[in-house]
């Protein structure tokens, strides 16, 4: 170990979680980072596009963030000096086979679709929306929401019609954890409200202000890995991990290397996968948290937005022939969303790459997300039982934004828990005043946008 309480730390992994573990850590010890990839940023992934002479910079995973519930993201953004800016996170559902659409945000876009005015159906949906939130919200603060119980066996036994769930509330978070209809129905339930209910989801008035990052997401990355710029290993994907009484071993194609310690940054799974020598518990805590790809594509291709373009909004989910099962076929407006000042609509897809006209087409991508089950949930409270573990010697500790919700916020949370167990900390930097969106937005608005 070195002198003075600085060690040679070993990350592996450069999303958010491995680039700020490393930013951190850089306070007080020596960071090599470890990229299979050959960019940095994994879910930070912005794309420059040239289109009728002009150059864009969009971005296809990591979007928005907001004041309320990404406070060290923010505090890490105000340390980096790198600027924000507010955006509009609004959400349509859209069914063209049926010709049915709405988008929440205003009370002209709510009844984008004029003869929704006259539907019953379409009140009954409303107010649908308003009992969920006034009895998930009760049920949350009385301590009613059973652990064991899932999102799809509440809504059942509270008898939410298919309406609602189908055309609101599982389309919703399906779109924020980029995951199935039937996935959402596998939510643990508390989770599931208590994720809604801290992002304003349940409120119709009371809701966080969403920002971008000013120049497409990636704009953080220089000065995130300044302090260690020199000791980051891009092409190199680490094929072993192996511990020991008197440090770890990282092994790559080029050889194998000594360092004191390791973070593992990466997916969970993957990080079972490098551990040589992992143990029982490692095993079973990682092993309960699964993964699921989800294709990316950026197009200008507009037919995959709602017919009506009063009904456009961030977000656009589309029900079109999509059964439960399915993946989300989500559709951002990425001029909406980051202020673009162009004449031509930039759009990202997810799993509806079949949709998307192959000529409009800009660019194709994968994305890999969490899946968030019971199981999982109980293997969150287990980080103390692998981070930092006298089974591995002490030597091994683990982040990643699926020891919470899956998001930037989380991926930063966890990678400080990290850097504190090591004797580091955030900088004192106070955040940003909260500001309240506009009263107008009639339903809420989509979650987090970190699509990636």
């Amino acid at each position: 170990m070195s002198a003075q309480g600085a060690q040679r730390i070993a990350v592996i992994g450069s999303g958010i979680s491995g680039m700020a573990a490393g930013w951190y850590l850089s306070a007080r010890h020596e960071v090599t980072l470890f990229e299979a990839a050959s960019r940095l940023g994994g879910h930070t992934a912005t794309v420059d596009v040239a289109v009728n002479g002009n150059d864009y910079a969009i971005d296809t995973g990591f979007i928005v963030f907001n004041d309320w519930t990404y406070p060290h993201f923010q505090r890490l953004l105000e340390a980096l000096e790198v600027p924000a800016q507010p955006t509009e996170m609004s959400f349509s559902v859209h069914e063209t086979e049926r010709d049915f659409e709405y988008n929440g945000h205003t009370l002209s876009s709510l009844f984008a679709q004029r003869r929704n005015l006259v539907s019953p159906a379409f009140y009954r949906l409303l107010r649908e929306i308003m009992r969920f939130n006034r009895e998930a919200t009760r049920d949350l603060d009385q301590q009613q929401l059973e652990s064991a119980m899932t999102l799809g066996d509440y809504l059942d036994q509270n008898g939410y019609g298919d309406a609602f769930q189908r055309r609101y509330l599982l389309p919703m978070g399906a779109a924020i954890w980029s995951a199935s209809l039937d996935d959402l129905r596998g939510f643990p339930l508390a989770f599931f409200v208590r994720f809604f209910r801290n992002h304003g989801l349940l409120s119709l008035t009371n809701r966080p202000q969403w920002y971008t990052v000013a120049g497409g997401s990636r704009a953080y990355i220089p000065a995130l890995t300044a302090p260690y710029a020199e000791r980051i290993r891009l092409n190199t994907p680490v094929t072993a991990i192996t511990r020991d009484t008197t440090g770890v071993t990282v092994t790559t194609a080029s050889g194998s290397e000594r360092f004191d310690r390791v973070v593992l940054a990466c997916h969970a799974d993957q990080a079972l996968a490098l551990l040589v020598d992992a143990s029982p518990a490692e095993r079973d805590v990682l092993g309960a948290m699964p993964y699921q790809d989800n294709e990316v594509v950026l197009h200008t291709d507009t037919r995959l937005l709602p017919r009506r373009r009063r009904a456009w909004a961030s977000w656009n989910y589309r029900l079109d022939r999509r059964g439960v099962r399915d993946g989300v076929s989500v559709t951002y407006n990425m001029n909406i969303l980051q202020r673009l000042n162009a004449d031509t609509t930039f759009c990202v897809t997810l799993n509806d790459s079949a949709s998307v006209d192959p000529t409009q087409v800009l660019g194709r991508f994968t994305y890999a997300h969490p899946r968030f089950t019971l199981e999982g949930q109980a293997a969150q409270a287990r980080h103390g039982e692998i981070c930092g573990a006298p089974a591995t010697h002490g030597r091994t500790h683990f982040c990643g934004a699926y020891w919470r919700n899956g998001f930037h916020e989380d991926g930063v949370w966890s990678a400080l828990r990290v850097a504190r167990a090591l004797g580091c900390d955030e900088p004192a930097v106070p955040p940003a005043a909260p500001t309240a969106l506009p009263a107008h937005d009639l339903l809420p608005d989509a979650g987090p946008g970190d699509m990636g």
